[in-house]
Formats: structure tokens, C-alpha cells, sequence
């Protein structure tokens, strides 16, 4: 049995929990995931904002399990949308959407829209609650690009194929996972939140 602090990350997104524990392995605790957790509780996501899902799967979560968790709510707002598909970004096609359903309808909803108001950014709030359910560290960061009209690159999940980093010129999908770690809005959140984790795990008031 690992003697180390552990953290779950609280949710059941393979990719996702591959991009958190890429970003959270040099803090050297143990990282789990809900696969970790086959009985771990199910959480409605029925916040209006991503800090109020984030909180009430961090806080549900960490209480059932016993365990330190990280809930973490993250999506897409395009402006010419008036900030849509937003915390609906998952279902923004319905509730068994595939990520090709989600980037369908999008590219409808945008339709004929020209390239300089297609502007769009990732938001991403995360939080870390203790087995009690108290929230103990937050952050919120966004990645700011703009919506293609085709989906371009193989890599990523999500919107990432029409999603472009306009410096690069390029998706989130062509830039692949070592170019997303550093400049998405996940990483720039971690990025936020490690300071604040460190300084628990330093107090000794993370066991």
C-alpha cells in the first residue's frame, strides 16, 4: 500500500485523466482515477457554471471516497454563439453525443460565419477538495483561438480538431499532446493550481 498523499481525479474521461496525470506527476503523490473506483459515485452536473461543476464533483466525490479529489469542468465558449456550446459542451448535440456529433452541429450553428468572428476559447475551472468535501484549492484559465470550418489533426478529443491556435496556425488536434500541455487551457489551470496543492502537501496537511 502507497504510503503517499493520493489524489483522484474525478473523472471517467480517459484522455482527460491522461493530460492531468502528465501535469500532476511532478508533485510525486499518488494519482487514481474513477476506474480506480468501480462502485465511485455517480454526480449530476447540474451547475450553470464551470466552477459550480467542478465544485460539486470535486466536493461529492472526495466525501464518498475518502480520498482527495480533483473535479474539473471544462468547454468550449464561441463568441459568435454568444458564449455556446459552454458547460453543455459535452452534450451540445444531446445527451449520448459523440465528439463528432458535438463538432457537427457546431459547424452548423456557425454556418457561412467569416473566419474573423469565429473566435472562440477553452475555459477550465479545477478543484481540489479534501475527503471531508471542504474545497481547499481552485483555479480558472482559458485558451483563446478561433473555429475552423473543417476538422483538422488526429490527436486530442473534444473540439480540438477545429479549434486553432492562431500563432500556430494549426488545431489543437495538428499540434499534438506535448504542444496542448503547454499552452491549453487544462494546463494553464494545473498550471494555477500546483502552487496552491504544494503548499498543503508542504504543511503536511495533505495525508
Amino acid at each position: 500500500m502507497s504510503s503517499k498523499p493520493t489524489l483522484v481525479l474525478g473523472t471517467s474521461n480517459r484522455k482527460k485523466c491522461a493530460e492531468l496525470v502528465t501535469l500532476l506527476a511532478p508533485l510525486g503523490i499518488e494519482l487514481k482515477t474513477l476506474a480506480d473506483f468501480p462502485a465511485g459515485p455517480e454526480v449530476v452536473e447540474d451547475g450553470d457554471t464551470f466552477a459550480a461543476n467542478a465544485t460539486i464533483k470535486a466536493r461529492a466525490q472526495a466525501g464518498r471516497l475518502g480520498h482527495w479529489c480533483l473535479g474539473e469542468d471544462s468547454g468550449l465558449g464561441v463568441d459568435a454563439l454568444q458564449g455556446e456550446p459552454g458547460v453543455y459542451s459535452a452534450r451540445f448535440a444531446g445527451p449520448n453525443a459523440t465528439d463528432e456529433d458535438n463538432n457537427r452541429l457546431l459547424l452548423e450553428r456557425l454556418s457561412n460565419t467569416p473566419l474573423e468572428r469565429r473566435t472562440a476559447y477553452y475555459v477550465c475551472h479545477a478543484v481540489v477538495a479534501d475527503p471531508q468535501g471542504k474545497v481547499r484549492a481552485q483555479s480558472e484559465a482559458r485558451c483563446y483561438g478561433r473555429m475552423r470550418f473543417e476538422p483538422a489533426g488526429s490527436a486530442g478529443f473534444g473540439y480540438d480538431p477545429l479549434f486553432e491556435i492562431v500563432e500556430y496556425h494549426r488545431t489543437f488536434a495538428e499540434l499534438g499532446e506535448t504542444v496542448k500541455a503547454r499552452l491549453s487551457h487544462r494546463a494553464r489551470a494545473i498550471e494555477q493550481l500546483y502552487p496552491q496543492l504544494a503548499r498543503l502537501l508542504a504543511q503536511g496537511e495533505w495525508q
